[in-house]
């Protein structure tokens, strides 16, 4: 089956990169796509280094709600409670 060719060059993967497991990370790797059927390590590895970046960015990400809460919670000082 021919592959489909991508409408967006921006989608198109052509950055490489690559890295080494040690012994024990390629096992623990290997037990887990055969536990689970992952057949494709390459998109599960990708899809796990994303899922963690883009978890990451969410959780970094200002918002005015956390500043608003920040501003408003109370501090006990010397006793006192403060706003």
């Amino acid at each position: 089956m021919a592959r489909a060719k991508f409408k967006n060059n921006e989608m198109l993967r052509k950055n490489k990169q690559s890295f080494c497991f040690n012994d024990l990370e390629k096992d623990a790797l290997d037990n887990y796509c055969k536990k689970y059927n992952i057949s494709n390590k390459s998109k599960f590895i990708r899809e796990a280094i994303i899922t963690n970046i883009l978890q990451k960015f969410d959780k970094d990400y200002p918002s005015l709600f956390e500043e608003f809460e920040k501003k408003k919670t109370p501090k006990y000082e010397q006793g006192v409670l403060a706003f």
